[in-house]
């Protein structure tokens, strides 16, 4: 064999050699975000029973869930600290045995204080995947990590359909603690699997700092944040409302895992579909048109009957959940030079937050006027978008040229 295919020979052992952690870090990160995804969106499916049980009104259901919500949302940079001197394979399979623990106490009966306690545990849990995930594939896959970021952001979607539909799918069959319980039983599981699937050293990318976007001063990433809070509090004050919209209709619980079901599978699509109408259309162009057509599908949900309510749900996730991804590709481009990791905790903490807090304002109107004011409501929060996405262009325009500089 010559000098230069024995090279050749090396090489391609080291790209393989690379590849096989690369691989397996990017599977155990996609895993755990369809895990914590699901875990997040189940609770939707669990309202109006616990509604009925415990005798909550709307705003009492938005104030239960964001014991959820807002634990995970005001962890996000406290967690990713906390467990930086842990490798990722411990951090997310630890975070993830948390939330299972969480959902098994919320199995016990131990009335609302335990559910209460539960929801807090598995917010804790939850906190940690999205920053450790992240980071796991950006460090994997380094200057490359667009696509397979792309990827783990298509798996929390799968978890957001998958999990709502089989919990909302055995409720008629089997009361909802021996539920929540067997949710718990797969944390547990896919806890295992992640201390088997995620390499212990994942292999490292090196990445010249000198590439790193940003140099906004600071004003155009507040705006950036402050719509992707006013996108996500529009996306959880409908879903709060659906499954009382589906109930209204005549629909029963497997109905309403099947409307959630569509409307996630929707907003899966809506990730490919809206990063793909971003590249053409640019950033402002193509939220105008996401969150103007929220508003309008949003509505039209109210006035048609259930068949035709489940036919247009899909259209309205695409849309609804769409945005997300558009929003979340400009978070480096207007960050703060040097800190882009720091945005996107920040970031993440915000939409979180907005979407933990948001639903109990939809709630209180709700319950001083009506479930359709509530949804009208949410509605014409997408609205407001458009104005301050218009503010946002000139910052983009500023900033575009120093990205593409570097």
């Amino acid at each position: 064999m010559t000098q230069s295919s024995t090279t050749i020979d090396w090489a391609r052992e080291d790209r393989a050699s690379e590849g096989a952690p690369q691989r397996r870090s990017l599977v155990g990160a996609c895993l755990a975000h369809v895990l914590h995804d699901g875990y997040t969106d189940q609770l939707y499916a669990l309202l109006p029973i616990w509604q009925s049980q415990f005798g909550l009104s709307y705003a009492g259901l938005a104030i239960l869930r964001a014991f959820y919500s807002g634990t995970m949302g005001g962890l996000q940079v406290p967690a990713d600290k906390i467990t930086a001197k842990l490798s990722p394979r411990v951090a997310l399979a630890a975070a993830t045995f948390i939330a299972a623990a969480g959902y098994l106490t919320m199995a016990l009966p131990l009335g609302l204080p335990g559910l209460c306690i539960g929801l807090v545990i598995a917010g804790i849990g939850s906190s940690v995947q999205h920053p450790r995930a992240s980071m796991l594939v950006t460090n994997s896959y380094g200057t490359a990590a667009r696509g397979p970021l792309g990827i783990y952001n298509f798996a929390g979607d799968l978890g957001k359909a998958t999990f709502p539909a089989a919990v909302a799918l055995l409720l008629p069959f089997v009361a909802w603690r021996p539920v929540v319980g067997i949710s718990g039983l797969v944390g547990v599981l896919v806890g295992f699997a992640l201390l088997a699937l995620v390499p212990r050293k994942p292999f490292v990318f090196k990445v010249d700092e000198k590439a790193d976007a940003g140099g906004s001063d600071g004003r155009g990433f507040t705006l950036l944040l402050t719509i992707g809070a006013f996108d996500t509090a529009t996306r959880m004050g409908y879903l709060l409302f659906l499954p009382f919209l589906v109930h209204a209709k005549g629909g029963h619980e497997a109905t309403v895992g099947i409307a959630l079901a569509l409307l996630f599978a929707g907003g899966a699509l809506g990730k490919v579909c809206c990063g793909w109408l971003g590249e053409r259309l640019g950033v402002v162009w193509s939220v105008i048109i996401t969150e103007a057509a929220t508003a309008l599908l949003m509505i039209a949900t109210l006035t048609v009957p259930i068949a035709a309510m489940l036919i247009l749900l899909p259209l309205l996730g695409i849309v609804l959940n769409g945005t997300s991804s558009v929003l979340y590709g400009t978070v480096p481009e207007l960050a703060r030079k040097g800190e882009v990791g720091r945005a996107f905790a920040l970031f993440y903490t915000g939409v979180i937050g907005a979407g933990g807090l948001a639903p109990i304002a939809y709630g209180a109107i709700a319950d001083q006027t009506s479930r359709t004011t509530g949804i009208v409501a949410a509605a014409l929060t997408a609205a407001a978008i458009i104005p301050m996405v218009l503010a946002l262009g000139p910052f983009l325009r500023t900033t575009r040229p120093d990205v593409e500089s570097e």
